[in-house]
């Protein structure tokens, strides 16, 4: 088989699951799920038919999927993908572009440098701020954090690149209570460990209470959340940042979707003061719902994040006045990123940005209103995209969401906030419509009446 037949198979197969998917059950049948045994045997010993190859992945992946992109999926904060991202991310992996360097592939060098500055733009980020295109939201955190960790040591003396950390002066680390477990994943890869954090209480909708910040002296790094991922709630970032940039202290936020709440004029409210912080993580895969991995981290001074992150060799392309991508992230070889970010952010311009946000929004409200009324226990104020609801105890609500996702209609994922039980619904997608959630709701009030009767 060609190249060209080869490749046409692939996305005729990868076509029809996009066309079908809405009308797949979402969670996939056991028999498929079982079948996936299938793919275990033997390190083949000859070479095997490309279009064999992609025959069987057509064969057994395929009714195995779970339907993440369709509309009524709620199960985590992940969008799914607009065929611009999908198309432009086929153009990217023939390209087959290490973006590192510009002078080595500037095409897409330029656009992830474009694309980086739009999201300054819609984000309201000083000027001059940098960012790196990384595979999530762990990472995004890890290398805003990287360039906290260097920056407050060296204010300190110590230059942590050449001397390490054994020996260096001790850095406080405070979150809130509620801060997101990759976020302290990202602080034990940094070797600041996950125990060792400072937790602040948090109020009824899990945001950080700034007044019971403790006194700040030495080293330290102030972590603040743009969007709970239970309640979708901001903690009061710009109060936080007042009170730890008096004290000398480095402020990050982990906006992992909640970040994009500053493209609507509606919402953007939520994050009051988040321009003050000195580093944010954010993911593209989620709100702005293109394909996976796209995770961002941006610093104000970029200085601060090229530092931690550079590498130089002798084989390596002469760096010049360009900006190189391979300097800011952890990786030297890596996908071109930036270009889907760039083709979602030029389909979807302003306009189209805050009318995606708003949309999922209204989406969000109107599951909550719909549960409220129903009578259930809808336990935060549903001001983004985030609607956690109770059905009663922990047996109860258990036996409703295996049901939801049993029937197939739609997804939603269990969670424990707050010391309470409950089914967590994100509304990410953009195709997530009006006639979705009531189809949606329909199931879900259909099988708690019937769970908890």
């Amino acid at each position: 088989m060609t190249t060209r037949k080869l490749l046409e198979q692939a996305a005729q197969f990868a076509i029809e699951y996009v066309e079908t998917v809405d009308s797949r059950p979402i969670h996939p049948p056991k028999e498929a799920v079982e079948a996936l045994r299938g793919l275990f045997e033997p390190f083949p010993a000859k070479q095997s038919d490309p279009e064999q190859v992609i025959e069987r992945l057509q064969e057994l992946c395929n009714p195995a999927l779970m339907g993440m992109t369709n509309p009524r999926f709620f199960g985590f904060v992940i969008g799914s993908a607009f065929p611009v991202s999908m198309a432009s991310n086929w153009m990217a992996t023939s390209w087959d572009q290490n973006t590192a360097y510009f002078n080595a592939t500037p095409a897409t060098t330029v656009l992830e440098d474009i694309a980086l500055r739009w999201m300054c733009d819609v984000f309201g980020f000083p000027e001059g701020t940098g960012g790196a295109f990384v595979t999530g939201a762990t990472v995004a955190n890890f290398c805003a954090l990287a360039a906290a960790r260097n920056s407050v040591l060296r204010d300190a003396g110590w230059d942590v690149e050449a001397d390490g950390l054994i020996g260096a002066p001790t850095i406080t680390v405070i979150t809130g209570a509620e801060a997101h477990p990759t976020l302290f994943k990202s602080l034990g890869m940094l070797g600041l460990g996950r125990n060792r954090v400072v937790k602040i209480p948090v109020d009824d909708q899990g945001r950080m209470l700034a007044d019971k910040l403790p006194t700040i002296s030495g080293p330290t790094i102030v972590c603040t959340q743009a969007g709970n991922i239970n309640s979708g709630a901001f903690d009061p970032i710009g109060e936080v940042c007042d009170i730890a940039h008096d004290a000398g202290a480095w402020v990050h936020v982990d906006g992992a979707f909640g970040l994009w709440a500053l493209a609507s004029e509606k919402y953007k409210h939520l994050a009051e003061g988040v321009t003050k912080a000195d580093s944010w993580a954010t993911d593209a895969h989620k709100w702005l719902n293109v394909t996976y991995d796209s995770g961002l981290a941006f610093v104000k001074d970029p200085s601060r994040l090229r530092a931690a992150m550079a590498i130089t060799a002798e084989y390596l392309p002469p760096v010049g006045t360009e900006r190189n991508p391979g300097e800011y992230t952890p990786e030297l070889s890596r996908r071109a990123r930036g270009v889907e970010v760039w083709a979602v952010l030029k389909h979807l311009g302003r306009e189209g940005l805050t009318d995606l946000v708003d949309r999922l929004c209204a989406r969000a409200k109107q599951f909550g209103d719909a549960l409220k009324e129903a009578g259930y226990d809808v336990l935060n104020d549903v001001v983004l995209n985030q609607v956690t609801v109770s059905f009663g105890d922990a047996d109860t609500n258990a036996r409703i969401i295996k049901g939801i996702q049993e029937d197939g209609t739609c997804w939603c994922g269990p969670t424990t906030w707050q010391g309470k039980d409950a089914m967590r619904i994100s509304v990410s997608g953009y195709a997530t419509s009006e006639e979705d959630v009531e189809k949606s709701l329909e199931v879900i009030l259909r099988i708690a009446e019937s769970e908890s009767a």
